[in-house]
């Protein structure tokens, strides 16, 4: 029996690795998702199994629900689901869905769940603005005024363009239409900058570990309104896997619906944990902090920004290539001189735009780092 690990300095104590598998040379993540995990949060995860209906997970749910419930700002169950967080975002739409959907696209995830409410069958519609720009308040007002909807959907922090549109002003027009099920999408703005969803007002908040939770892939949290269950218990067709009435009834009894990625759930618990011993405070300040150094770094090499100012993501920030570099060969540059990636723009993006990470476990002294690193694979990309 062996273990093997992408990088021996998260190897446990005593583990054995096997002559015959090669040891791959760890390159540190700085790009949008899934984000690098600290080693720490890596052996967080490899405590031995137990039994996922038995009284030991039970404990485990009703031990990290607290921190969870701060962490969404909320009073309502949180519940976990083992899926990426697009799996919680089609079953919002089977679950909540009974007339049409207004889909706000403003990137390329935020397009895509217009493309996944169709394929679900549902009657949809996007409010589509230009990547790169953010979705406003007054036109999702000036459409739900018709009446024609009873859901819709935004992607707070739309990672492929940077932007993260105004979700407070959005929530404030539950109010106005307390028939209509807003489901938000926080996947990488959680953890990031506070969001209450009690004070919000909203019906769905959900968000998957990859990125602003610093964990792998595979588990998605999400909380949802007491209206949102009464409206998914009159909706026939909402399968089973997400039904939020089964999330419901299982997480009374501390419980998931079917058989839970245990192993996340113990990085989870510690992340939490981590947050906890940080303070939320210092966690939202940091990210602040951290994302204002590459600000800095942006201006001072004549890059500029893709989403305007009072818009921009906290989490991550998507350059513009105005300076027209090779944006892989500096990428290259990176990885091979510094074992470390950014990244080189997504969709129709790639190459005119390029990433960079500075959510979940980072410090300054990481992104100092990766800021120096980038000045010299720059300079090498553009001496060649």
């Amino acid at each position: 029996m062996f273990h093997y690990y992408r990088d021996s300095s998260v190897r446990r104590p005593g583990a054995a690795v096997s002559e015959n598998l090669p040891m791959s040379k760890h390159i540190k993540l700085f790009i949008p998702g899934p984000v690098e995990v600290s080693p720490d949060t890596m052996a967080a995860m490899s405590q031995p199994m137990v039994g996922h209906r038995s009284k030991d997970f039970q404990n485990l749910y009703a031990e990290i629900q607290p921190h969870l419930q701060a962490l969404l700002g909320t009073s309502q169950q949180v519940f976990l689901s083992t899926s990426s967080a697009w799996g919680v975002m089609e079953g919002s739409l089977r679950n909540l869905v009974a007339k049409k959907v207004l889909n706000c696209c403003c990137g390329a995830f935020s397009d895509k769940w217009f493309d996944v409410a169709k394929k679900c069958g549902k009657q949809a519609e996007s409010y589509q603005v230009e990547w790169g720009q953010p979705i406003l308040a007054s036109e999702i007002d000036r459409r739900l005024a018709t009446g024609e909807f009873d859901a819709l959907t935004l992607i707070h922090n739309e990672t492929s363009t940077g932007v993260m549109s105004p979700l407070t002003e959005i929530a404030a027009l539950k109010k106005k239409y307390p028939d209509v099920m807003f489901i938000v999408d926080a996947v990488s703005s959680l953890s990031v900058v506070p969001i209450a969803f009690d004070d919000l007002g909203i019906d769905v908040l959900l968000a998957g570990t990859q990125k602003a939770l610093a964990l792998p892939p595979g588990l998605a949290v999400f909380t949802v309104s007491n209206a949102a269950f009464e409206r998914a218990a009159t909706i026939k067709d909402r399968g089973y896997y997400f039904d939020f009435i089964e999330f419901r009834s299982n997480g009374e009894k501390s419980m998931t619906p079917s058989t839970p990625c245990i192993s996340l759930i113990y990085g989870l618990r510690h992340q939490l944990q981590k947050f906890a011993a940080e303070g939320l405070q210092a966690r939202y300040a940091r990210h602040s902090r951290l994302n204002g150094m590459v600000h800095d770094w942006v201006r001072k090499n004549g890059f500029e920004f893709l989403a305007p100012e009072g818009y921009r993501s906290v989490s991550l920030t998507c350059v513009k290539n105005n300076r027209e570099i090779d944006v892989a060969k500096m990428n290259s540059l990176l990885k091979a001189n510094h074992s470390m990636i950014i990244d080189g723009g997504y969709g129709k993006l790639k190459g005119l735009t390029f990433r960079i990470s500075n959510m979940g476990d980072e410090s300054d002294q990481t992104i100092s780092t990766l800021l120096a690193a980038l000045d010299d694979s720059l300079a090498q990309a553009s001496a060649l």
